[in-house]
């Protein structure tokens, strides 16, 4: 069946944090209006979730069923694979701008620009690999703006693991995580062979003894698009 379909508006937004330009895809809704209200689900690598995760389509489907809330979808592409590394990588030379950028400066915007509701609740962060990594550490430093992240198949290393341990609300956020069970042996941009699942699993039992609103599954896959794919329909669902 073909959905009514929702609008994909490119814009270029210039970060003070970064000093740069970053390209914006903000996706409203077929029947967008200011009248209604609405969440915002900020994407990193935002172009490969539009793509490759077919995201759009898959909120017009939902939103035309009423089987999600209202949603603005904003994803933020990444120029290429070193500045997606200065960014994302939790020892990225412009990890704590980029983190600071989605906090004080895309956040606010979105709000000015958009009817959303303004709370942390109404927010979400989602990602896969660095871009779930990303996700997470904003979602930890700043609970009241992000109170909800989507984590697909996160790189997780001591740095997250620690943000984890000391983080002193859990109560504020809501954590939607998955992994693959083949995800032992993963290349990664920087041409090294690692194991994602083993801290993802150490990452899992220290979420799961504190009082986050978590869910958490190994699906039986790689760390490829191939599996986050169709995981979105039941992301998106849960989540909103």
């Amino acid at each position: 069946m073909d959905y009514p379909r929702g609008t994909i508006k490119e814009l270029t937004f210039h970060s003070q944090e970064l000093n740069e330009d970053l390209q914006l895809l903000i996706y409203l809704p077929a029947n967008f209006s200011p009248l209604y209200k609405y969440s915002l689900l900020i994407a990193q690598d935002g172009r490969d979730y539009f793509q490759l995760g077919r995201i759009g389509r898959l909120a017009d489907e939902f939103l035309y069923q009423k089987e999600i809330e209202n949603l603005i979808i904003v994803g933020i592409p990444y120029k290429n694979v070193a500045d997606r590394r200065r960014k994302y990588h939790p020892e990225g030379s412009q990890n704590k701008q980029y983190i600071r950028f989605l906090a004080y400066e895309l956040a606010p915007y979105l709000d000015k620009e958009f009817p959303t509701y303004q709370m942390g609740r109404a927010r979400a962060l989602i990602g896969d690999s660095l871009g779930a990594a990303v996700s997470l550490m904003t979602a930890l430093q700043y609970p009241h703006t992000f109170g909800k992240v989507l984590l697909q198949s996160p790189y997780v290393d001591k740095k997250i693991i620690d943000l984890v341990k000391s983080f002193k609300e859990p109560e504020l956020l809501e954590i939607y995580h998955v992994i693959g069970e083949e995800e032992t042996e993963v290349k990664t941009t920087d041409g090294k062979i690692s194991d994602f699942l083993t801290p993802n699993r150490e990452l899992t039992k220290l979420i799961s003894d504190r009082s986050f609103s978590y869910f958490y599954e190994e699906f039986q896959g790689n760390h490829t698009w191939t599996y986050w794919q169709p995981d979105l329909r039941r992301a998106l669902k849960m989540m909103f």
